[in-house]
């Protein structure tokens, strides 16, 4: 349901000290936007009932007297709802008080669990008045006559998904309880907290989030008290945050004084899809750690939009992360290709330079690595071979960048080998054919090699991984080099990749550089118009490579089916792209993808640079013949 994603919250009510009854009102005025909002599961502040902050009134039995009649008020007023609420509160047994999370559901608890570690230093006094939870003996409680189950041992499940509680402090700890819960199918962990706010705190709090959310690979709604709690010596900025496996999702304001709700989706299929490659996340490894699982009945609510936003360009870090992640790319690049320098003795690099995107990165990649070794660049050998289909513009800046780049450059012009050739095969000049376009492709790649003979050299091959997804390359062709430099970058990543390199370059170069990112992506190999413009365009044929990128990127890194790349395409692509034009480029993948295996079956060593690689050696094992159909 949901195309696999669960609606949760954090919701941050305004509190009153001791005043249980106003505290229930407050709790369900959230809940009830939750229910409207669509909310499967909303998790509110630690002992949100009473207030975190009540000292040794937690003692009084006036005190205790009123939380009972607030818990009752607040199961009647709730039993209307499907929302699921997690709400803090005391929780006396057997003559210990226990700072437990209750989970309700349609009017009724469904369990009950104590905090785990209990925090006595610095401002926090919580042994004065609470028992951990380690020291509970007892697997149920009564409450109004009826037995809750009640221990450290508890997840529950809708059907649809596994959820585990810890409180506050338990996530401070070396060996959190979330870490076991996840481990025995939690996949997403709420967490009631009351973390008062001091300078610098809340970025250690907000990392914890995050990490915690990676290590578990699940979702961690975190949802902390705020305005309302005592100030006598602590502040409480009402911190909420929703993360999952590493990234944030949603963050609240802080410090506001007003109540608020934070909403957001988890994706449970994407979650199981990184589980499932995570072997530390066999619960036969935590062996001796037995749980009560207890179903809920969970929402029946559907949405056909999200909240949360999904980035149309995974592959592309983000303004602040940019330039690092780009040297990083970079780095990895040159360190893999100098290692097959050295290793196979060569003097030489040859490549071939088009002037289009592709050659550009992989030459930038040969100056990187010659530089690093101290190699005159020179060594690196640079082919320019026009074809049919060249244009000047192309041609001319592939001749100025290596001339400012000041490595040794060729010119060899390939019209009349291949008329030769289509002469030899009886193939006619004026078809413009598979055949016309890709005796071009492997004539240059033939002209390659002969020159890595002739000159010592190493093939360096140019194509990226986006025209592997696609097999947009010719087999025996473009395909083939003898170490393939941008098999592991993605189409989108380039612009990127080469305006931080120009960053080194001179103005000159810089100049270059941003025309060829202006030119239309192709292979050139059909004739240009007659004005010289470039009449094959890549994305005309075979679709924007912004949208393939989106489409490798969900199916190879979480196995997501169509149907749920779809539903996030139209997501990520709202207002660009219309439903019926998604359809027909994410179709146009999946034939490509699987009808083009064989070519990256035998694709030459390359480095693997991000979480996604087509490499058949490590990342990628997919039979040839496979039948996969889009239905």
């Amino acid at each position: 349901m949901n195309n696999g994603f669960v609606r949760v919250a954090a919701g941050i009510p305004q509190l009153r000290v001791a005043d249980c009854l106003f505290n229930a009102d407050r709790i369900v005025e959230l809940a009830e936007k939750a229910e409207q909002e669509g909310v499967e599961v909303i998790c509110f502040p630690e002992l949100c009932l009473t207030a975190y902050t009540c000292g040794d009134l937690f003692f009084q039995q006036q005190l205790q007297s009123q939380l009972w009649q607030a818990l009752s008020e607040l199961l009647q007023r709730t039993r209307h709802l499907e929302v699921i609420l997690i709400v803090g509160l005391p929780y006396p047994v057997k003559n210990r008080l226990f700072n437990t999370a209750a989970i309700l559901e349609r009017g009724e608890i469904k369990g009950i669990l104590p905090k785990t570690y209990i925090p006595n230093s610095g401002e926090f006094s919580e042994k004065r008045w609470f028992t951990s939870g380690m020291q509970n003996r007892e697997s149920c409680v009564l409450f109004e006559g009826k037995s809750i189950p009640f221990g450290r041992d508890l997840l529950f499940s809708t059907g649809d998904f596994v959820f585990g509680v810890e409180i506050c402090e338990d996530l401070w700890t070396p060996t959190p309880p979330s870490t076991t819960q996840a481990r025995e199918g939690a996949q997403i962990i709420f967490n009631l907290s009351a973390s008062n706010d001091l300078v610098a705190k809340h970025e250690r709090r907000r990392n914890l989030v995050v990490q915690q959310s990676l290590r578990c690979k699940a979702g961690y709604v975190y949802a902390s008290a705020g305005f309302g709690e005592s100030s006598t010596d602590l502040v409480f900025g009402g911190n909420a945050l929703i993360a999952e496996a590493g990234n944030m999702l949603a963050e609240a304001e802080r410090f506001s004084l007003q109540p608020q709700i934070l909403i957001s989706e988890i994706d449970i299929e994407r979650l199981q899809a990184d589980r499932m490659r995570a072997p530390a996340h066999d619960c036969d490894q935590n062996q001796g750690n037995s749980f009560r699982v207890l179903s809920l009945a969970g929402s029946s609510k559907r949405f056909s939009t999200l909240k949360r936003r999904i980035n149309p360009r995974p592959f592309v870090p983000t303004p602040t992360q940019r330039d690092e992640t780009c040297r990083e790319v970079l780095s990895i690049q040159s360190t893999g290709l100098a290692k097959r320098w050295l290793h196979s003795r060569a003097e030489n690099l040859i490549l071939g330079i088009s002037g289009g995107l592709d050659s550009t990165l992989a030459l930038l990649v040969c100056i990187h690595t010659a530089d690093k070794l101290s190699y005159d660049r020179r060594r690196i050998i640079g082919v320019t071979m026009p074809g049919f289909g060249t244009t000047s513009r192309t041609y001319s800046n592939a001749l100025k960048l290596m001339e400012n780049l000041g490595i040794t450059s060729r010119e060899i012009d390939i019209k009349k080998a291949c008329l030769q050739h289509f002469s030899d095969i009886g193939h006619d000049t004026d078809q413009h054919d598979a055949t016309y376009e890709n005796v071009q492709a492997r004539e240059r790649t033939q002209i390659l090699m002969d020159l890595a003979n002739k000159h010592k050299g190493l093939v360096v091959g140019t194509g990226d991984l986006s025209e592997l997804a696609l097999g947009w390359t010719t087999y025996n062709g473009d395909h083939m080099s003898m170490y393939a430099v941008n098999s592991g970058v993605p189409k989108t990543l380039i612009p990127h990749l080469l305006l931080r390199k120009a960053q080194e370059l001179d103005e000159s170069s810089q100049n270059i550089l941003q025309d060829i990112l202006e030119t239309p992506v192709s292979p050139e190999l059909l004739p240009a118009d007659k004005a010289g413009n470039i009449i094959q365009k890549t994305e005309d044929i075979v679709g924007p490579y912004e949208l393939h990128d989106f489409f490798l990127y969900q199916y190879l890194r979480f196995g997501f089916g169509a149907e749920k790349i779809l539903f996030l395409a139209e997501q990520a692509f709202a207002g660009s792209y219309s439903k019926e034009s998604l359809k027909k480029w994410l179709n146009t993948f999946w034939q490509r993808f699987h009808s083009q295996q064989f070519k990256r079956s035998c694709m030459p060593d390359g480095p693997k640079i991000g979480s996604v690689s087509l490499s058949p050696r490590s990342d990628w094992k997919m039979p040839s013949d496979a039948a996969l159909n889009l239905e």
